[in-house]
């Protein structure tokens, strides 16, 4: 049995509330928008172009009353002076740094949330697995770690790279791969015979503040940073007692007739997202289905209503669809309810975020299944069944 646990996250550098965030917002676009204005050779009333803002931004970006707080890596975004940011520099660049900068900072950033969340890990992983949609370089975070760790000749480093907000899925199914193979090598070690994944999505990093669109607010009212590792093992190997949750089944679907309506993608000043207002309802016309079919792969198609879902809590009205279209009650998603609230969509690292908050609630009893599910570019719908195993020792 493969077992999924030692869930490590880390608080970003800087929290702030979401009322604090949508302030900043408003600054940013106004900032930008003047000095965009000033080079054309046009006059703008600063103050009022912010005070429109915060009005767009209060009709179509997402509310304190659904997000309490989102945190950030990046110090530019805890601050209004826009002469010392490093990738926001309003004060002349209208649309912040280019990707050069922001690669850069996405790199050290990288570099030292691997270097804390495996601070007191001693013993090297068979495979490393390094998931992210928000930066890339080589060598890489996770590259580097290993050369730091003298793990160069037991771990391999594999990195799943750009699936967005649904790749925790993906890259359980990759460890699971990895792992199985890993078990079968009678040389192995038990203990070594694991599989660490670990999440870097600094999405501060990805914002035009010349982008005033309701798509791109929606989104930048959404997204925020968020780190963490965990690991694959089979039940033998744990390396330490602790709650974790047992895998039983995995499947992905792509639905049909949706390829428009979720794009991520590099642009010249961060990646860019588009999202159409359909999602939702393009997700519920698959989700049953879907839903059913993993159940019988994990061999429990009745326990829809006694399931608790992990779902990646892509937005407020994703979490609301997925409950409405499968009948689910409140207390049945209320993870990710508290982990949206709590830390915002910090894309691929989220899902995770839920699964520890399932796996370490004392509220949540040994054996209780648990569907997850996330959704991505495709439409891609992934999900895994999960049994919550109790500590033991």
């Amino acid at each position: 049995m493969l077992l999924l646990g030692d869930f490590r996250s880390l608080r970003p550098r800087h929290r702030s509330t979401q009322a604090q965030t949508l302030e900043w917002l408003a600054n940013a676009h106004a900032r930008a928008e003047k000095l965009a204005a000033t080079l054309e050779g046009r006059e703008l009333d600063e103050p009022a172009f912010r005070e429109s803002m915060k009005r767009r931004l209060a009709r179509f970006g997402c509310g304190d009353d659904k997000i309490a707080s989102r945190g950030h890596e990046l110090d530019d975004c805890s601050h209004l002076r826009w002469e010392e940011m490093e990738v926001y520099t309003l004060a002349k660049h209208a649309s912040g740094e280019g990707m050069r900068v922001r690669t850069r900072a996405f790199g050290r950033i990288a570099q030292r949330a691997l270097a804390q969340l495996f601070v007191e890990v001693e013993t090297a992983p068979q495979h490393l697995l390094h998931v992210t949609c928000t930066g890339y370089e080589a060598p890489s975070a996770a590259q580097l770690l290993v050369a730091s760790k003298d793990w160069g000749q037991r771990t391999s480093v594999t990195h799943a790279y750009h699936m967005g907000c649904y790749a925790a899925l993906p890259a359980l199914r990759i460890a699971s791969g990895f792992r199985t193979q890993a078990g079968a090598a009678a040389h192995t070690p038990a203990g070594q015979a694991r599989v660490d994944i670990v999440h870097t999505e600094i999405c501060s990093l990805h914002l035009n503040p010349l982008r005033h669109d309701p798509e791109q607010l929606v989104i930048q009212s959404l997204f925020a940073d968020g780190c963490i590792a965990y690991s694959l093992y089979a039940d033998e190997d744990a390396r330490r007692p602790g709650p974790s949750l047992a895998l039983l089944a995995q499947d992905e679907w792509i639905v049909p007739d949706s390829a428009a309506s979720m794009a991520w993608f590099c642009s010249d000043f961060g990646m860019e997202m588009s999202l159409a207002r359909d999602v939702p309802e393009k997700i519920a016309q698959s989700l049953t289905p879907f839903v059913e079919s993993l159940l019988a792969r994990a061999g429990a198609p009745s326990a829809m209503s006694t399931a608790l879902f992990a779902i990646h809590p892509g937005g407020p009205k994703i979490v609301d669809q997925v409950g409405a279209t499968l009948g689910l009650g409140e207390p049945q998603i209320q993870h990710s309810r508290s982990v949206l609230r709590e830390r915002g969509n910090m894309s691929s690292a989220t899902l995770p975020h839920v699964w520890k908050s399932i796996a370490e609630s004392g509220h949540v009893p040994g054996e209780q299944l648990v569907v997850s599910l996330a959704f991505g570019p495709g439409l891609t719908l992934s999900g895994a069944v999960l049994r919550k195993v109790a500590a033991s020792g």
